[in-house]
């Protein structure tokens, strides 16, 4: 009898143990999600600031076809400054490719670099990029201000700027997203908040619900 005692003790103590150690890991967890959760594209404080009017261009692109940048329009306008000596950039490429499929009733995206017609036209065939609007103007560069590439500068409808930094990933890249519907400045500043897999779980089930 004493002995099946000290077992349920026992029993019960290793249970207790086991709740405590699971608490803990609990706790360690968030803290880990705190330290490696995903950053969003990092903003240069320079250029036109996110809530102005962006400047506003008509141009043609390498294609002859007539583009204009910050206009009104039914969709937004990823600019999307690269160049064909950027690796970075090229390996952005596929993902550019999808983010226009998968984000193509509210977004439409634009290519824009400098330099000799002849390396780029070059480059936009090799590349298979005929889909997006390639605009060469070193003029566009100074008004945003690019002193980095990759870099993306996001307008909607009304042809003002909700988000702009550098991208790396396509996680980068969406942060843009997540900041022109969050009304923020950038990703970071709602991350403080620690509700971004919220709205990512929000967009993705917005996404499949337009896919259906």
């Amino acid at each position: 009898m004493d002995a099946l005692i000290i077992s349920n003790f026992l029993l019960w103590g290793v249970v207790l143990c086991l709740v405590l150690v699971i608490l803990a890991l609990s706790r360690q967890i968030g803290v880990l999600y705190e330290r490696v959760a995903p950053m969003g594209a990092l903003t240069m404080d320079k250029g036109p600031g996110v809530g102005e009017a962006a400047p506003r261009f008509e141009l043609s692109d390498l294609l002859g076809r007539r583009v204009t940048i910050g206009e009104r329009g039914q969709h937004s306008q990823l600019l999307f400054f690269l160049s064909p000596t950027c690796p970075v950039c090229k390996k952005l490429l596929p993902i550019l490719k999808s983010v226009a499929s998968t984000e193509s009733a509210w977004l439409r995206i634009v290519l824009a670099s400098d330099g000799e017609m002849p390396e780029h036209l070059a480059f936009y065939k090799q590349a298979g990029l005929e889909r997006f609007p390639y605009l060469l103007s070193a003029e566009l560069g100074m008004k945003f201000q690019i002193s980095k590439l990759p870099y993306a500068v996001l307008m909607d409808e009304s042809g003002i700027l909700r988000a702009k930094g550098l991208i790396n990933s396509r996680e980068q890249l969406e942060s843009l997203f997540t900041a022109k519907e969050l009304g923020v400045a950038s990703v970071q500043d709602f991350l403080a908040a620690g509700n971004l897999e919220e709205t990512r779980i929000s967009r993705k089930e917005s996404g499949n619900a337009m896919a259906g």
